[in-house]
């Protein structure tokens, strides 16, 4: 029987597989940080953060007001194919504090996710858009909506990404 998490909105429990959200490699930050090509083949640009809207997808929180962040293209799949978008990214330019990452019983969201609504797609195994599970999502519905799609047995695991700007924020697998 799979665990049980609670959900928020008008679901009150849900028979789902416990959530992971998962952070950056570690080994592409640090190459990135270090001057290393992103996934587009080039070194990161250096910016300031002005305290929001930089939600850094290694530690999975927001870059602090006036720290140095980096920005960079990432390709959130292990294979090229056609499904394998690449889009920018932001991340401390220092190494980050150990990230929020872990499995969440209770569906607590990472400080990353602070938008109002975000768009969720699951993918199968192969790296496929799995048809039929793409959609927008409110913040408060997100651990519920990822555990749902993550119930069904052609979902291998989540992306979530900004509704407006369509970037990846994080990836979600089951814990």
């Amino acid at each position: 029987m799979p665990d049980t998490i609670l959900a928020e909105a008008d679901h009150t429990s849900l028979d789902v597989p416990v959530i992971r959200f998962v952070p950056l490699d570690p080994a592409f930050a640090a190459r990135v940080r270090a001057g290393g090509p992103d996934d587009n083949g080039q070194s990161a640009e250096r910016a300031v953060s002005g305290g929001t809207g930089t939600p850094c997808r290694q530690c999975l929180r927001q870059v602090p007001a006036g720290a140095a962040y980096l920005i960079c293209a990432h390709r959130p799949f292990a294979g090229l194919h056609a499904y394998a978008e690449t889009g920018p990214i932001f991340l401390c330019a220092d190494a980050c504090p150990e990230s929020l990452g872990a499995a969440t019983p209770g569906g607590d969201l990472p400080a990353i996710l602070s938008s109002a609504t975000y768009a969720l797609r699951g993918y199968g195994a192969d790296e496929r858009i799995v048809y039929g599970t793409g959609g927008v999502v409110p913040r408060a519905g997100i651990a519920a909506r990822a555990a749902d799609l993550l119930a069904r047995a052609d979902v291998a695991f989540v992306h979530v990404r900004s509704a407006a700007n369509t970037c990846f924020q994080v990836r979600i697998d089951r814990a």
